[in-house]
């Protein structure tokens, strides 16, 4: 599922010139023979739960290395969730400005992870929007994109400038005068006169 995202465009670049690096634990190969890797909801509900232990398991493979020179590494610990804290550009330059060596990103299926796994690993509950998905595996795409550009030397210099400078949801390019199916589709003028100034202006309204 990450295999052929995580190998195209900006991540793609960013993984290959080791300014990011990226693992993957998966608790489910942790699962005992003949043992489901979820069980019936206490209290009663709809669906199945993620049996904690083998996230927990997982989580202790994880190996995070420290070398002399390197001893103050910190990590943070996310988990998906639709009550989490809605995850945004703000957030993902935090994590960056705080120097997290480490990010470990706990993606559910299902009803969800049993919620001791948040507790004991005191994970930070994100959302990504209030919708809901098959499984954690976008979120944790979505995050890894985010976050990985704002690391420094991850975005060239054309899309650094590109990140920061002031965009709009409404964006041109030729033709000015656009024809398709017997009418005429014209640029907004503002964009044509050379006015930086109240083209600026034009981007923030839109």
């Amino acid at each position: 599922m990450f295999d052929s995202y995580l190998k195209e465009s900006v991540i793609g670049r960013a993984v290959k010139d080791k300014k990011i690096k990226i693992r993957f634990y998966n608790p489910m190969d942790l699962c005992e023979p003949k043992r489901r890797v979820d069980d019936r909801p206490y209290g009663g509900g709809p669906g199945m739960v993620l049996r904690p232990e083998l996230f927990l398991k997982a989580f202790s493979k994880i190996k995070i290395s420290r070398t002399p020179l390197d001893i103050k590494r910190r990590t943070k610990v996310i988990i998906f969730s639709p009550s989490g804290k809605k995850f945004d550009t703000a957030y993902a330059k935090k994590l960056v400005k705080q120097k997290y060596t480490d990010m470990i990103l706990i993606s559910g299926r299902y009803e969800g992870i049993d919620a001791r796994v948040q507790k004991i690993l005191r994970a930070e509950p994100i959302s990504i929007g209030d919708y809901v998905l098959t499984g954690g595996e976008l979120p944790a795409m979505v995050l890894i994109d985010s976050i990985s550009r704002q690391i420094p030397g991850v975005l060239g210099k054309y899309e650094s400038l590109e990140e920061e400078r002031i965009s709009s949801s409404e964006v041109y390019t030729r033709p000015e005068i656009l024809k398709w199916k017997g009418k005429n589709y014209r640029v907004p003028k503002i964009l044509l006169s050379g006015d930086h100034k109240k083209i600026k202006e034009w981007k923030k309204s839109k």
